[in-house]
């Protein structure tokens, strides 16, 4: 869940000086792929993630990658866009930091953001550089994809941060030195998550932990 700044609550794309757009032609791909590729699209403009576009000055393709599960992953390749941005290097906590620094506190809530790096939005004059194209059509993501080379850093900036709160990317941690402490801890980002309409998925989330 992003903190109270605006520049937090969307992503904005820095282009490096005198990038020059890409615009990559067209894959071409079938069977499983294809139907993998439609039903992705269908179901991101069915909840509002992206929206069709017209004459992009960048454009990039779709990959298709297959899941442990065996089905198909549709993802966008954003290799030439990420070349053109500077490296945002906001670090991304590690595993044993986040260990370390919850040693002391006595509650903690787990609460995993549902989809989140798509909870936050684009910068509407940045939507454009994140076009893809498909059979069905040209796209732009309203939301941050999640292969975009600063995506991380943007989502790991939080206000709570090192005061209440530890994230590794989606995965948040809500810890306290006692339950009465712990409820106030709650309410503050479970508010946050209210401002910005940030969406929490019950089923990898776990309250009131000692």
């Amino acid at each position: 869940m992003p903190g109270i700044d605006r520049a937090i609550a969307e992503h904005r794309l820095s282009l490096k000086p005198g990038a020059t757009s890409v615009g990559q032609k067209k894959r071409s791909f079938g069977g499983e792929k294809q139907r993998a590729i439609q039903e992705e699209v269908e179901k991101l403009l069915a909840v509002g993630f992206i929206k069709e576009i017209t004459y992009p000055s960048w454009l990039t393709n779709v990959v298709v990658v297959k899941k442990n599960s065996g089905k198909w992953r549709m993802c966008v390749d954003f290799t030439d866009l990420n070349k053109a941005c500077p490296k945002d290097f906001y670090p991304l906590l590690k595993i044993d930091r986040l260990v370390d620094s919850s040693a002391g506190y006595s509650v903690m809530s787990f609460v995993d953001a549902f989809s989140g790096y798509h909870q936050i939005r684009m910068i509407e004059d940045d939507e454009e550089h994140t076009s893809f194209i498909t059979d069905q059509g040209t796209f732009c993501y309203k939301v941050m994809p999640f292969s975009l080379k600063n995506a991380g850093a943007t989502y790991q900036r939080r206000r709570q941060k090192g005061r209440n709160i530890e994230a590794y990317v989606n995965d948040v941690l809500i810890k306290s030195k006692c339950v009465k402490q712990h409820i106030k801890d709650l309410r503050e980002t479970l508010d946050t998550c209210r401002t910005y309409n940030i969406k929490l998925n019950p089923l990898k989330s776990i309250f009131g932990s000692s």
